[in-house]
């Protein structure tokens, strides 16, 4: 049996979706409010184009999993008309922009007794699964403190003529940026109990709506300690993506631009060896993105769906994700620097 998929929003991250789908599944309809890409996107692969989501809806009524990769701030009504429509949802990141909008999504999926899987690819980085598998079996020990690094370039042409660095359609740096790397905290670490932030615009002033550049301490519920340094105005090229983690028995860090190299390791009577390279990063021309591992995103889903396998990122952990970066936010926007200097 081949799942049917219809795709919501025919940007860039839409082209990588499709071409997933089309190994693992079949795409039947794609939407765009563009007629311009949803023509081109409906000719490439022969298939049916709409530019109302209400009206795809309507109409493709074979479709099992609806996949939406429109703007942050409409994933949470998109994702509530396809499942009100009885459809399983593949939300991409972030699931939305408040928690507000996350429990409701949450709610509808219930009520319509469908799945919402929530794209968290950076899971699927093979240095991330094997420092995440060494610290479930408690290899590292104790986990005392986290660095997690976020260096990127993102110039004005990346947000030129787009829904990119607006607060409603956007949110801010650590959802459209980063919300992956945040994604990877919770997962690997636990919950985040506190969050102080320190934020700025400082190259984007006349470009984006809120922050290009935060620092923020943070704890978590375990009593672990950490820090993230973000920004997007790593001089014309991204410099890192990493997260270091200092423990009772070891320190490990992973790295790259992109965690996606062991750059660091010093384990008590243990050694990470043999870890296989992972795929590339997503390439968008000007600029690069995450890791591509949407086929693994896709693998999950197929299983879950035909073979009642356990989903690798559900929707309450896309929640996770965003309240914790509402918590961020909310502590810079209650923290000055006066109060920490």
């Amino acid at each position: 049996m081949k799942i049917k998929f219809a795709l919501i929003g025919c940007g860039r991250i839409a082209a990588r979706h499709a071409e997933h789908i089309q190994n693992y599944g079949e795409l039947v309809a794609v939407c765009d409010v563009v007629n311009e890409k949803a023509e081109q996107f409906a000719r490439k692969y022969e298939v049916n184009g709409y530019t109302e989501i209400d009206e795809l809806l309507q109409c493709e009524k074979e479709i099992d999993v609806v996949v939406i990769c429109t703007p942050n701030g409409l994933h949470a009504p998109h994702t509530i008309k396809a499942l009100r429509a009885g459809f399983h949802v593949l939300c991409e990141k972030p699931m939305a922009i408040t928690v507000t909008d996350c429990h409701q999504m949450m709610a509808e999926a219930k009520m319509a007794n469908k799945s919402l899987f929530a794209v968290k690819q950076n899971r699927f980085n093979p240095p991330v699964v094997a420092v995440k598998d060494a610290i479930d079996k408690g290899i590292l020990g104790k986990i005392y403190s986290i660095q997690l690094s976020c260096f990127w370039n993102r110039n004005a042409d990346y947000y030129h003529n787009s829904w990119k660095g607006t607060k409603e359609l956007d949110g801010g740096t650590l959802f459209t940026q980063f919300s992956h790397f945040i994604d990877l905290l919770y997962w690997m670490i636990g919950d985040v109990s506190h969050a102080y932030a320190l934020t700025g615009n400082f190259a984007h002033k006349d470009v984006i709506e809120f922050e290009d550049t935060g620092v923020v301490a943070i704890e978590f519920v375990t009593g672990a300690v950490g820090t993230i340094n973000y920004t997007v105005n790593s001089y014309n090229k991204n410099m890192e993506g990493s997260l270091t983690i200092f423990a009772e028995k070891g320190t490990v860090k992973i790295g790259g631009e992109y965690l996606n190299e062991l750059e660091y390791q010093n384990v008590e009577g243990f050694e990470f060896n043999n870890i296989p390279a992972g795929n590339k990063a997503n390439n968008y021309g000007t600029y690069v993105g995450s890791m591509s591992n949407h086929d693994k995103v896709y693998e999950n889903l197929i299983d879950v769906l035909l073979h009642n396998g356990s989903i690798s990122a559900s929707a309450f952990e896309g929640l996770k994700t965003v309240e914790i970066i509402e918590k961020i936010y909310q502590s810079a926007k209650e923290l000055t620097r006066a109060d920490v200097l």
